[in-house]
This record gives structure tokens, C-alpha cells and sequence, in this order.
């Protein structure tokens, strides 16, 4: 266990929540969260499920991010601001 880049990996993922929670643009927020999930597959590989890592990688960082990032540019932008 390393817990000092635990805590710094912890940290990450704490701001790159706040940011896609706070982000008004869907892409930013896509980013984001696509972002967040490959903090957590490092978390994960830290702590010693590099199987779990791994999986999160592929699944959370790569193939939903990519079907976000597909949905987004099918939607159309119609804003009330």
C-alpha cells in the first residue's frame, strides 16, 4: 500500500467530481467524468486489484466515454441561459 499517492489519487478524484458536477457545458462534464473513472481504475491498481483497474479502464474510461461523447454531439444545443 502506498497510502500518500492513495490520498493524492483520493484528492484528484474529489476536484474532477466537483468540476463535472459544476461544469455547464456536456462535453467538459463527459470529460470529466471520463477522467474521474480512470482516477478510480488507477485507485484501484494502487491498491492492489489491478483486475477491477483494468475493467474500470477499459469499461468507465473507454467504452462509456465514448458513448457519452456520442450521445452529446447528437443532441442539439438549445439553451435557456
Amino acid at each position: 500500500m502506498n497510502v500518500p499517492l492513495e490520498i493524492v489519487l483520493f484528492a484528484f478524484l474529489i476536484v474532477a467530481a466537483i468540476v463535472a458536477i459544476q461544469a455547464r457545458d456536456l462535453l467538459t462534464a463527459v470529460v470529466t467524468l471520463t477522467v474521474f473513472s480512470f482516477l478510480t481504475a488507477l485507485v484501484e491498481v494502487v491498491m492492489g486489484a489491478v483486475d477491477v483497474g483494468f475493467t474500470e479502464a477499459v469499461v468507465g474510461a473507454g467504452i462509456t466515454g465514448v458513448f457519452f461523447v456520442v450521445a452529446v454531439h447528437h443532441t442539439e444545443r438549445d439553451s435557456a441561459d
